[in-house]
């Protein structure tokens, strides 16, 4: 979701300061990184999954 789609769907539909703008940017390279973050993680535990079987029963 772009930052405009997130202005359009505030109250008031606008930013009220400069200050509001760079809070909420920051906000959302966060979650962004955070996203790609747990991306990797979930990718990184599935590497190699049914590589190793167990024979001894």
């Amino acid at each position: 979701m772009g930052l405009s789609a997130i202005t359009a769907a505030m109250p008031g539909g606008s930013i009220n300061t400069g200050l509001d703008y760079v809070m909420l940017s920051k906000a959302l390279d966060t979650v962004e990184e955070t996203g790609d973050a747990i991306t990797q993680m979930m990718e990184a535990a599935v590497t190699g999954l049914g590589g190793h079987i167990d024979l001894r029963a």
